[in-house]
């Protein structure tokens, strides 16, 4: 084992996948929920994990529009697949969240001697529950820009969210490399992955009988330094970096970023906006299992005597046509102007407000699309007819 003092942000050591165990419990004596993938009606969900024997094991992920499935291999792997339609943002922005309840308190005002009315006050309540510390286990590095993409919305320099801050920054972050994508993966092209490149603690890529470890912050590397390992040798070093290599070169779907801003909100006349209306659903499925969208509604809910109120947060999608009424109308009467309000926003809008795109090519919306529509066809389809 090695000596603590010779371990630095950066180091790689290799671990006894037995040892992932002790990693994982020491996490939770430091106050963390340790949440990661689980098997759950033939689906990989994310849910809270105690050990590797929550993990799934020896799973691959087959998915392609409108189409997901799990295969068994039989191997002693647990990080193998593509992960399925939720995606981490449940646990910085939840689905759900109460903000503040209100109750009136009412008063009797006496003047001069007799009862003269009742004077009533709301008392505000904020929600006082404590901010869950989420260790968050097998974060792809798609997944992690998206989690970077979510701070650019929601910890602006003139706005900043404090629920979703609080949870971010009591975040931990144990990611792992991606050595198998899928037919409808496409983060090379959105320089997104395979391979981690920094905001982990820690990091790492699975072999058949190790995991590679790269400590990201000094957190992880504390963690990191209480554990059995040794240094890996450049076989296993040089495996590793050819199996990331190999899933570049497995990407299932490409994207043209070039002027992508331009191309689209350039060309909103374009026929393909009719044509893919024909096909959206406008049911909201893209939005939901996308790990960037952050679109909300509040709510309100009174009692039937008008004296408690509470106000809750929920996930909404410019998908659905309430989203977009005002007084006097709606501003996206059709599934083409809701088609094209998301795809302009995400792949164009979403540049010029946060400097960065809103798609890290998880391909999520693709998989999880009840009539399999795929953004990255539809963007190629509208740059070719615009040369036309």
């Amino acid at each position: 084992m090695m000596n603590e003092k010779n371990l630095t942000i950066g180091s790689t050591v290799a671990l006894p996948k037995a040892e992932l165990d002790h990693l994982l419990a020491d996490l939770r004596s430091n106050g963390y929920q340790t949440v990661g993938p689980r098997l759950q009606d033939e689906c990989i969900v994310y849910k809270e994990i105690e050990s590797l024997q929550d993990l799934p094991r020896g799973l691959l992920s087959e998915q392609k529009p409108a189409s997901y499935r799990l295969i068994q291999t039989g191997q002693d792997r647990y990080f193998d697949f593509i992960p399925a339609g939720q995606s981490w943002k449940q646990f910085l922005f939840p689905p759900r969240q109460h903000l503040f309840s209100a109750q009136k308190n009412s008063s009797e005002v006496h003047a001069e001697g007799h009862t003269a009315g009742r004077n009533t006050k709301w008392q505000i309540k904020a929600d006082d529950a404590p901010t869950p510390r989420y260790a968050l286990v097998g974060v792809r590095a798609c997944e992690l820009a998206a989690i970077a993409v979510q701070d650019r919305v929601f910890m602006r320099s003139d706005f900043t969210d404090p629920i979703y801050r609080a949870r971010r920054e009591g975040l931990f972050i144990l990611a792992v490399n991606c050595l198998h994508p899928n037919a409808t993966c496409f983060c090379v092209s959105m320089g997104t992955g395979p391979r981690h490149k920094a905001g982990f603690d820690l990091c790492l890529t699975e072999m058949d009988d190790l995991f590679l470890v790269e400590a990201g912050s000094e957190l992880g590397l504390s963690l990191l330094a209480r554990r059995t390992y040794e240094l890996p040798s450049a076989f296993v070093q040089t495996a590793a970096n050819r199996a990331t290599e190999l899933a570049a070169g497995k990407m299932g779907r490409s994207l043209d970023t070039s002027d992508l801003p331009g191309v689209l909100t350039g060309h909103l006349d374009a026929e393909r906006w009719n044509q893919v209306a024909k096909r959206c659903l406008s049911c909201a499925n893209c939005t939901q299992v996308c790990p960037t969208c952050f679109c909300w509604e509040a709510f309100d809910k009174t009692d039937v005597l008008g004296n408690k109120t509470s106000r809750e947060r929920v996930w909404d999608s410019c998908f659905n046509p309430n989203f977009s009424y005002v007084f006097g109308g709606n501003t996206r009467p059709n599934i083409r102007s809701r088609y094209r309000q998301w795809l302009t926003h995400k792949l164009g809008a979403w540049k010029g407000q946060f400097d960065v795109l809103g798609c890290v090519g998880c391909g999520r919306c693709i998989t999880w699309c009840p009539v399999g529509i795929d953004l990255t066809e539809e963007v190629a389809a509208i740059r070719q007819e615009v040369k036309a």
